[in-house]
């Protein structure tokens, strides 16, 4: 799919920020990235809530594969191929990725926070040595 095609697909969606990304397109708006445009099709962000709406039109997650194995990305549905002659219902699906990647976005922020807060605590190695032999130096 090229970068024009993809303007007029979401055209009822409204406006999207398209990048290039791997062998394909994120596709993007509000700032969040929620569906990818690749060689194997259009993918969709999905999440517990709209994970059963992709089942049960037999659409499958995108997946990929290394020399050792096929690797599934659960959080990344292929868009059922009769929504690309259906704009209006294609909106509907992309609003519902875009809240499920906004669901996901929510979720990683206080798991950040707190990374965060353990690397403020935890001294680097050899920190407390290099402090204990400068107080050494002063006092003797």
């Amino acid at each position: 799919m090229d970068r024009e095609f993809l303007i007029d697909l979401f055209a009822d969606f409204g406006p999207v920020t398209i990048r290039k990304m791997f062998s394909g397109y994120g596709i993007s708006a509000d700032g969040v990235n929620f569906a990818l445009s690749l060689r194997a099709g259009l993918f969709f962000r999905a999440d517990e809530t709209t994970i059963p709406d992709f089942e049960a039109e037999g659409s499958k997650p995108f997946q990929y594969s290394t020399r050792a194995k096929t690797v599934v990305v659960n959080s990344y549905w292929e868009l059922p191929a009769r929504l690309f002659d259906d704009s209006q219902e294609l909106a509907q699906w992309a609003r519902a990725a875009l809240t499920a990647a906004q669901r996901a976005n929510v979720k990683k922020r206080p798991k950040a926070k707190k990374a965060a807060a353990k690397k403020k605590v935890a001294p680097k190695k050899g920190v407390a040595k290099k402090v204990a032999g400068k107080a050494m130096r002063r006092v003797g």
